[in-house]
């Protein structure tokens, strides 16, 4: 059969690329046409447009991109109704997404959505629109499924795909690793400061502000796969900081603690068993604007919003400072505070489930197309 798949982000590449893997053990003769990145490229068919030309975050930032997003909303329309696929996976990324379910819908193709958008933080009343034009959901967060029932929608919880992404990845030995980048012999504290260029700029020179009071360790910046290193050299005020491109699980798997941007990453760190805290610092109008907007929920790290309760410091636009980072991460790095951190995370890869959502989500999607076909 015929899948079009659209993720528009680095994580959406990643679980997209898993999810691809499981349909073809489904469906021997799955063919794909998609949007997402090198990830999904590898697991072949034809790409057709990559995340790194697609990603706008913030308000102000999506106002100021509308042309092109909307230009884009409406070559995609087009190539889906040339493609005529079995069917269309949507992968988050709501905004330009739920606009393409709409016209999918249209066409009579089935349309799925695997990793729900973020609904129940904000925007609840699009969960209507959902229920018109989405033939089935597959949630990643527990809690999810409990959301949608309140709205008459079944849903499947189908576990979360980091525990596949994680549990596959061969991890680089520490000495390979160090020799393999030109690292020295000290404790790594790895810096994730996002994916775009926005966030880089605005998050990196606060995480490496605080680099001198640690003299013990090694600051080393997680590269995104869609930012070149000159990018990230650009922002060192004549630090000498290495980056690591393109390989954050190892950079995370040897390091000792880590400065993570919301989003994502905060869960891969986690999951990694890597102390962390979070730091958030957005365009202020947008910030301002997103607080207004969500208001029942306590708080921006995957890690605190899945367990309920603050497992990781989240550092929060004016909160996010030299002094109150430099405070946050010699807690992390010293007891009780890191004994303490990786029994909540114990508890967390519990409350996820079990290995096996992107496989669980491919059987699902080929055996609904088999019957609506039979």
């Amino acid at each position: 059969m015929k899948y079009y798949i659209i993720s528009g982000e680095a994580s959406g590449d990643l679980h997209g690329s898993n999810l691809m893997k499981a349909l073809k053990q489904e469906d021997a003769q799955a063919e794909f046409r998609f949007w997402g990145g090198d990830l999904m490229q590898a697991e072949g068919g034809t790409l057709v447009k990559h995340y790194k030309d697609l990603a706008f975050m913030g308000f102000v930032e999506v106002v100021m991109n509308l042309k092109t997003i909307f230009g884009n909303i409406k070559f995609a329309k087009k190539d889906i109704e040339h493609y005529r696929p079995n069917a269309v996976i949507l992968i988050d990324y709501p905004g330009f997404n739920l606009r393409i379910a709409d016209f999918v819908k249209s066409l009579g193709i089935k349309v799925y959505y695997y990793i729900s958008p973020q609904i129940w933080a904000w925007k609840t009343s699009r969960v209507h629109h959902i229920k018109k034009v989405v033939d089935k959901m597959f949630v990643i967060l527990p809690f999810e499924q409990a959301f949608y029932k309140k709205y008459e929608m079944d849903v499947d919880f189908v576990g979360h795909p980091l525990l596949d992404a994680l549990k596959e990845k061969d991890f680089t030995p520490k000495n390979e690793f160090l020799t393999q980048y030109h690292l020295p012999e000290k404790p790594i504290i790895a810096l994730l400061p996002g994916s775009r260029n926005q966030e880089i700029k605005v998050k990196l020179p606060i995480m490496l502000s605080v680099m001198d009071e640690f003299p013990a360790y090694q600051f080393v910046i997680a590269g995104a796969p869609s930012q070149p290193k000159a990018f990230y050299e650009s922002l060192l005020q004549g630090k000498a900081v290495p980056v690591v491109s393109n390989d954050t699980y190892n950079l995370l798997y040897h390091a000792d603690a880590a400065l993570v941007t919301s989003g994502t990453a905060t869960l891969e760190t986690a999951l990694l068993n890597v102390p962390e805290v979070v730091c958030y610092k957005g365009n202020r109008i947008s910030y301002e604007i997103g607080k207004r907007l969500i208001k029942h929920i306590q708080f921006i790290s995957l890690v605190n919003l899945i367990m309920d309760q603050e497992i990781v410091k989240e550092l929060i636009q004016q909160e996010l400072n030299t002094q109150n980072l430099s405070i946050e991460l010699r807690k992390i790095l010293t007891e009780p505070h890191r004994s303490l951190m990786f029994q909540q995370y114990q508890d967390l890869r519990e409350k996820l489930g079990g290995e096996g959502a992107s496989h669980r989500t491919a059987k699902a999607i080929v055996q609904d197309l088999q019957q609506s076909l039979a």
